[in-house]
């Protein structure tokens, strides 16, 4: 069987993947972002490139939100290919940009919602999404309807905090993980979820506690699509071109430019 990695020099990586962070951010903001991919287990020659949107809503709490971050993912991303990136991972739960991504990107372009669902349905019969705010709730039951998971989603609890898309949970650990934890247990004990997945990318810093405490699985969405995004370049697999057709007049430059337009002075 051939080696389906590219061949490249022995000073570059294997693969270079593009995480887009769907939030302007700071370089000390940045690094907790960055955090996730330790727990990835990516082998030497595999390089994360974080790269913030240049322009976002201030979160996502509603249906304008979400069509403000489709533009500034598509913005970050539309050039991956031709800069030399062979797949790229968004790093929210919300799949921003996902489908458009992958209609201008013959590289594999992998969000952690999606991931992180199918994969708790491998795991387990029935799994609970377990978030900081309900106001995130429209983002989940949006992917569990095109995946056709809503009947294996135990349920979605959250802890009625509103999360810090920038510091994440810095700081913080003694009030948030204690009540995550709780909601939890509630939705194995009451719920039936025999997986727990968490509801944010931005939750990671969570998981190591969670996972010591309870006696299901915990996913942690983002090191798992970084995984999976190796695991397709490694097999030699993308996305399907007829499943996401490619625009019949790409216009990348439109996207930056709007991005650019609703950059925050």
């Amino acid at each position: 069987m051939s080696d389906p990695r590219p061949q490249r020099s022995k000073d570059l990586p294997i693969y270079r993947i593009l995480v887009i962070v769907p939030f302007p951010m700071a370089e000390e903001q940045l690094a907790l972002r960055r955090a996730q991919a330790a727990k990835a287990g990516l082998p030497p020659g595999v390089e994360l490139v974080f790269r913030p949107v240049r322009a976002a809503p201030a979160n996502y709490s509603s249906a304008a939100d979400s069509a403000l971050a489709e533009i500034g993912i598509i913005a970050a991303g539309a050039q991956a290919g031709d800069d030399g990136f062979d797949a790229v991972c968004i790093d929210t739960m919300s799949d921003s940009g996902m489908a458009a991504l992958r209609a201008m990107l013959p590289i594999p372009v992998v969000g952690p919602g999606r991931v992180s669902m199918l994969t708790a349905a491998m795991l387990g019969q029935r799994f609970t999404i377990l978030m900081m705010w309900d106001r995130w709730r429209h983002l989940y039951t949006k992917t569990l309807a095109e995946t056709g998971l809503g009947h294996r989603c135990a349920s979605m609890r959250d802890i009625g905090m509103t999360p810090d898309n920038r510091q994440l949970l810095a700081g913080k650990e003694d009030a948030v993980f204690p009540r995550l934890l709780a909601a939890a247990r509630a939705a194995v004990e009451e719920d039936g979820a025999e997986v727990i997945l968490l509801g944010s990318t931005t939750m990671h810093q969570a998981h190591d506690y969670l996972a010591e405490r309870l006696p299901v699985p915990v996913i942690d969405p983002g090191p798992l699509c970084y995984r999976t995004a190796l695991t397709l370049l490694s097999l030699g697999l993308s996305h399907a071109p007829a499943a996401y057709p490619a625009p019949l007049a790409p216009l990348p430059g439109m996207f930056a430019a709007m991005a650019a337009a609703g950059r925050p002075k």
